[in-house]
């Protein structure tokens, strides 16, 4: 089953870009919360605290949209690995903030938003090719199987 509906659409693309788009909008609403925490808003800590999550979420799903693109595309299996680590990257950045590790809490926040930004520099730049059909000639012979 090839990754394009009845109309030629790539779908796992598009979900890709979706989900990289979202993920690099909420790690900027991250940054947006911390630095307005840091200049004295107390209550956003509560906020940049339960967007974590969302972030954390956002990232989960980024990796499924790349593992549909890999397995109903052909495309490159990096992004999902890239995907996967990302979503480990946010889970390890979680952790620091809770333990209020800032030395490596706000470097580790710039690290994420580069590789957002670099997944959907890759997710606008990638275009599918079909997987070509095999032809009758192509096709292996059925096999028969001795009883």
């Amino acid at each position: 089953m090839s990754g394009y509906d009845s109309r030629g659409r790539r779908w796992p693309v598009r979900l890709m870009r979706a989900t990289a788009v979202l993920v690099l909008l909420d790690t900027l609403a991250q940054a947006a919360l911390a630095g307005l925490f840091v200049t004295g808003d107390l209550d956003l800590l509560v906020w940049h605290s339960a967007n974590a999550d969302i972030l954390a979420a956002l990232t989960l799903l980024q990796a499924a949209a790349a593992a549909a693109v890999w397995r109903r595309l052909g495309g490159p299996a990096w992004p999902l690995a890239a995907s996967i680590a990302l979503a480990a990257l946010v889970g390890a950045q979680q952790a620091l903030g809770e333990a209020r590790v800032l030395a490596a809490h706000m470097p580790l926040g710039m690290a994420i938003f580069g590789r957002a930004a670099a997944m959907v520099c890759w997710a606008f730049t990638y275009c599918p090719r079909p997987r070509p059909r095999r032809t009758e000639q192509e096709r292996p012979e059925p096999v028969e199987v001795a009883q």
